[in-house]
């Protein structure tokens, strides 16, 4: 059974990653129909951090340009959408480490992102939980957190031009979905924006599981002001194997902390395992040592899609004309939604993105360029 096309584009995933995508192309007049299984993904899992990442050049490009277009639809944002200016202080463990503050200050400021360098004096006023003796912080002060849930489902049914199926898809192909109802669509532009459930529609995409826990709190407020990370987070967040665990807490406007972070490769189990919660919240508590007197009301997981260079798939398949890609976001999908939305859409209609989409191009691994052996899709 097949149906006419009733959209320009077809965007599977309705996660924060999918609703962006179809928000710009909306926003540029473009049909956009939305296929989600409504199953979840990393969206409903993840802290909802806004955060101006430097592990590589073309993370912090990105990532910075997409806070500031989450800048531009602050102002829009309805109260479930959790949005909150709260900034980042990246906490030195030690006078030595204020040294790699100075460090990601330079790096950042290199890109406009403004920090601020604060003395160990400085930070324990501005956040008193914190234990005596850290070295001090870089506060970057235009970082934010949100509600991914809820602004994805804002983003998505609040734009004209979007509409919204729960559906599950079966197979893709160039200008072409096949759902397990045995439904066939069409559609100009195909945008693959799934997440880790990517994979199963295409194997060949080079996407690896991270698992991650989070803790969140009873209700607690003025305890936290700002997202509090240890410096030491970036090596944690983009090790290649094993499994660690780096100090991250969020403010939440509910009075309740965000408690992470942790990472876990190759493994789909979403099991709590208490012997990679237990160190995560240990360290935790080495940081903000009244953590333990209070009551933590949920824990869960969810699942990261991760590349080999940690950066997201954008672009064109190289193989199939009408099939776009916006997978492989890990820890950043949140941040990075609006822009990698915006440069895939530059991309499709045939303009110069806002940023070099170069460093995000599907071609740089080999895995989607070469012949496939068997029927293509």
């Amino acid at each position: 059974m097949s149906e006419p096309a009733k959209a320009d584009v077809l965007v599977i995933g309705g996660g924060i990653v999918g609703a962006a995508c179809a928000h710009e192309m909306a926003r540029r007049g473009l049909r956009v129909r939305v296929l989600d299984n409504a199953s979840g993904g990393a969206t409903g899992a993840g802290m909802g951090h806004l955060v101006a990442m430097d592990d590589n050049p073309a993370e912090l490009v990105l990532s910075h340009y997409s806070i500031g277009l989450w800048n531009q639809l602050r102002t829009h944002l309805p109260a479930a959408c959790a949005y909150r200016n709260c900034g980042t202080l990246w906490l030195a463990a030690d006078p030595a480490e204020m040294d790699l503050a100075r460090a990601k200050q330079a790096t950042l400021a290199q890109h406009g992102v403004a920090g601020e360098l604060l003395d160990s004096a400085t930070l324990a006023g501005l956040e008193p939980m914190l234990r005596k003796g850290l070295g001090g912080a870089l506060k970057i002060p235009g970082d934010g957190i949100l509600y991914a849930p809820a602004t994805a489902h804002w983003l998505l049914h609040n734009t004209p031009g979007i509409s919204c199926e729960r559906a599950t898809v079966s197979a893709i192909a160039a200008q072409r979905v096949e759902l397990d109802d045995g439904r066939v669509l069409r559609a100009e532009y195909v945008v693959l924006a799934n997440g880790l459930a990517a994979s199963s529609l295409l194997p060949e995409l080079p996407l690896r599981p991270k698992k991650g826990h989070l803790l969140i709190t009873d209700r607690y407020p003025r305890q936290v002001s700002h997202q509090l990370v240890e410096l030491g987070y970036a090596a944690s967040a983009h090790a290649s194997n094993g499994t660690s665990v780096a100090f991250n807490v969020q403010p939440r406007p509910t009075g309740q902390l965000l408690i992470g972070s942790s990472r876990q490769f190759d493994t789909l189990d979403p099991a709590i395992e208490p012997e990679v919660l237990t160190p995560m919240l240990q360290r935790a508590v080495a940081y903000l040592p009244g953590l333990a007197q209070l009551n933590g009301i949920r824990a869960w997981t969810g699942f990261r899609a991760a590349t080999p260079d940690g950066l997201p798939i954008l672009g064109e398949h190289p193989r199939y004309t009408g099939l776009w890609l916006a997978v492989g976001h890990e820890g950043l999908g949140v941040t990075t939604a609006p822009g990698s939305g915006r440069l895939l859409t530059h991309l499709m209609l045939g303009e110069r993105p806002g940023i070099d989409a170069h460093a995000y191009r599907p071609e740089r691994f080999a895995e989607l360029t070469a012949p496939l052996t068997g029927s293509a899709p």
